[in-house]
C-alpha cells in the first residue's frame, strides 16, 4: 500500500508550471529547431515571466533533457531492484525492458510519447544537445557501473568488470537509438523491439565463432531450398 503524503497544493502548481514549460520547450524545439528557439517563446507559451522559467531550469538546455533525465533516473531505479541472483549484463537487459514497459505513463503526464521519442531524434541532430547528451551519458554509465558493483560486491575502482560491462551495455544502447532514429517507425514499440534485437545478440557476437555460424547458416538456408 502507497503510503507517501499527497503533495501539497503549491507543490502541485510548481509541477504543473515546470511540467508545462517542459512540453513547450519540446514542442518548439521540434516545431522550429533547437537553435532557433529563444526562452521568451517558450515563456510565453506558458503566459509564465522568464524569472519563473530560471526558478526551474538553469537555461533551455535543461528544459531539453527534462523528460530524459526522469526517464534515467527511472532505469536507475529499475536496476536497484533486479533480483540479486541475476548476472549483471542480464539485470541490465531486464531493467530496461522493464522500464520501456512502465516509463510510458509518467512521461506522458508531462509530454506526449511522442513527442518525447521525436526529441531523441532532436538531440541526435542538434550538436550542442549532442555533445551534452554524450556528457550526460558518461555520467550515467558511471553511476550504472558503481550500482553494479554494489550489487555484485566487488570495488568499483579495483575491478574493471562494472565498468567493462557498463560500457558494453551503453554502446549496445546507443547504437540502437541510432539505428532507430535513422529508420521510419519511430515508435515506443519500435524502439523497444530495436533496443531487445540489438541486447539479444550481445552475447552471439562476443562469444561464437563468426564464421562457424555463417557457414551455418548458409547451409540452413540450402537445405530449406
Amino acid at each position: 500500500m502507497d503510503t507517501a503524503p499527497r503533495p501539497g497544493l503549491r507543490e502541485r502548481k510548481k509541477q504543473r508550471t515546470r511540467d508545462a514549460l517542459v512540453r513547450s520547450a519540446l514542442e518548439l524545439f521540434a516545431a522550429q529547431g533547437y537553435e532557433r528557439t529563444t526562452v521568451d517563446e517558450i515563456v510565453e507559451a506558458v503566459d509564465v515571466s522568464q524569472r519563473t522559467f530560471f526558478r526551474y531550469f538553469a537555461g533551455k538546455e535543461e528544459a531539453a533533457f527534462a523528460v530524459q533525465e526522469m526517464t534515467e533516473s527511472h532505469f536507475l531505479d529499475a536496476v536497484r531492484q533486479r533480483p540479486p541472483h541475476e548476472a549483471p549484463l542480464d539485470a541490465l537487459r531486464r531493467a530496461v525492458m522493464a522500464s520501456w514497459d512502465t516509463i510510458g505513463e509518467a512521461i506522458e503526464a508531462v509530454v506526449p510519447i511522442e513527442l518525447h521519442m521525436r526529441t531523441y531524434q532532436l538531440i541526435e541532430s542538434t550538436p550542442a544537445l549532442l555533445a551534452t547528451h554524450l556528457r550526460r551519458h558518461e555520467g550515467l554509465e558511471e553511476q550504472l557501473a558503481r550500482l553494479i558493483a554494489e550489487r555484485e560486491g566487488v570495488d568499483v575502482d579495483a575491478d574493471p568488470r562494472p565498468r567493462v560491462a557498463v560500457a558494453l551495455f551503453g554502446g549496445v544502447m546507443r547504437l540502437a537509438a541510432r539505428r532507430w532514429g535513422a529508420g521510419e517507425d519511430f515508435s515506443v514499440a519500435a524502439m523497444r523491439e530495436l533496443t531487445a534485437s540489438y541486447l539479444d545478440g550481445m552475447g552471439p557476437a562476443l562469444t561464437e565463432d563468426w564464421h562457424t555460424r555463417n557457414k551455418r547458416d548458409r547451409e540452413d538456408t540450402r537445405d530449406t531450398r
